[in-house]
């Protein structure tokens, strides 16, 4: 098997992947935790965010550097510009994590569920509104990379 097509196929599993998960719990997680009630939701966020702090990056790291490999690898072929498309949805999902939610995140994880901070809900609101881009940035990696090895295994 062709070096390319394996790196085609390693990057469209970890860009999935992080679309999965980005979809996960912004669609099917974010309404159902806040009909809890104040401190089970606040504890509910801070236990994702534990489980998801190494794991999202994981998968982000691992789409990131192999789509850079293809993109060098397959710069001059068909479908290429879907790569650099996707690259470029990589990077929106970094920034908007970076400016939008990895504070937040690292905030929640300090809130005391008992007693939290007064405008917790409206830091939540906040980041929400980075989260539904990030989500989006990802699933559009994911769907460029694909229609990309499309092309060029076509």
């Amino acid at each position: 098997m062709n070096m390319h097509i394996i790196f085609d196929f390693i990057n469209l599993f970890f860009a999935g992947m992080l679309a999965g998960i980005e979809t996960v719990v912004h669609y099917g997680m974010r309404k159902p935790t806040e009909l809890l009630d104040e401190k089970p939701q606040i504890q509910l966020r801070q236990a994702l965010i534990l489980r998801l702090r190494w794991l999202v990056p994981a998968f982000f790291v691992s789409t990131a550097i192999t789509a850079v490999a293809v993109t060098i690898l397959e710069h001059s072929k068909h479908g290429a510009g879907f790569l650099y498309a996707g690259l470029a949805a990589i990077l929106v999902w970094i920034i908007v994590r970076v400016v939008g939610t990895v504070r937040i995140n690292s905030a929640t994880l300090e809130w005391n569920a008992d007693k939290p901070a007064k405008d917790w809900k409206q830091q939540i609101a906040n980041s929400e509104r980075f989260h539904i881009v990030g989500t989006w940035a990802a699933i559009l990696a994911f769907v460029f990379f694909l229609i990309s090895a499309g092309i060029r295994l076509h």
